[in-house]
């Protein structure tokens, strides 16, 4: 029997989307197990009513000594995508560690400072709610890579900063946090070209415009610009490869972190590219887990 013209354009079409759709499922990996005895709680709202994004899942350890540390992990994506969903800091449970994984408006939805607002909303959320969940709201560390890695530099840096503070959920608590550990993320807008020239670019994205027509933005979105002898102990890692955000990113926030007294270690990561395995070895996890223990258990208080 022969098919008409419409069946063949339906066969097709269908075909078409299998063929699309198998890369997708053959390139999608099983997420780890969590340690027997994870809570899991998903989609809290930290904002009440607010946006969609504005919500954060919280990981609690089964073994750890109450109240527990906490570390809070932001998505990169070049504040453009991304999602809490994919959190690489789960292995801390295992050490004890709580972790939080936050969402935030991307640039689509609102420019900046939208994003570092909904983090510190997210934090003081967090420390609003620490007893109910057996958190400790005095050790609270963050870590983030790319776009992520950014906007925990502004956390560390921007704790005294009321134009980065916004007004969202829960206030009157403080949005400080204890340890900042800054994965290849953009520190310097004036100095990271040729993005912040390019009108289509994700710095321009995030600003509404480019760095030019949006310069007093650009600055407060800076991590270096609010550097100052209160910030929070950091852990910098970068790949020298990087093509994406320049090592030299790095550089220039770890230099005026040492400049204002600030306890700093810059690790550079040989060949590296903007992420990759390289930034999952067991060296490099020791080397997070030392930073975050030093900092954030019992002790260093």
């Amino acid at each position: 029997m022969l098919r008409t013209l419409p069946q063949l354009l339906l066969t097709g079409l269908l075909t078409a989307c299998l063929l699309l759709q198998a890369p997708a499922q053959e390139k999608a990996k099983p997420k780890p197990p969590l340690p027997p005895g994870t809570q899991v709680l998903r989609d809290l709202e930290y904002v009440a009513n607010g946006h969609e994004r504005q919500k954060l899942d919280l990981y609690l350890p089964e073994k750890g000594e109450r109240p527990l540390p906490l570390v809070v992990w932001i998505h990169g994506g070049g504040w453009q995508g991304g999602s809490k969903d994919n959190v690489p800091m789960l292995w801390l449970l295992e050490r004890g560690y709580a972790v939080a994984s936050v969402g935030y408006r991307l640039s689509q939805h609102a420019v900046f400072p939208a994003q570092i607002h909904d983090c510190k909303a997210a934090i003081r959320w967090l420390r609003a709610n620490a007893s109910k969940y057996g958190i400790d709201p005095q050790r609270i560390g963050v870590a983030g890579g790319s776009a992520g890695g950014h906007l925990v530099a502004l956390l560390g840096t921007g704790g005294d900063v009321k134009e980065l503070e916004g007004d969202l959920g829960v206030t009157g608590v403080s949005s400080r946090v204890q340890a900042a550990c800054d994965l290849f993320g953009p520190t310097d807008f004036f100095r990271f070209e040729p993005a912040n020239r390019d009108p289509k670019s994700a710095i321009s994205r995030l600003l509404g415009g480019t760095v030019e027509e949006k310069k007093e933005l650009a600055r407060l979105a800076s991590p270096v610009t609010h550097v100052s002898k209160d910030d929070p102990p950091f852990l910098i890692l970068h790949g020298t490869a990087d093509k994406l955000v320049p090592v030299s990113q790095s550089e220039i926030l770890a230099d005026a972190l040492k400049k204002a007294g600030v306890e700093v270690t810059l690790v550079k990561l040989d060949g590296a590219g903007h992420g990759g395995p390289q930034f999952n070895t067991p060296e490099i996890r020791k080397t997070i887990a030392d930073f975050f223990d030093k900092h954030l258990r019992s002790g260093s208080r």
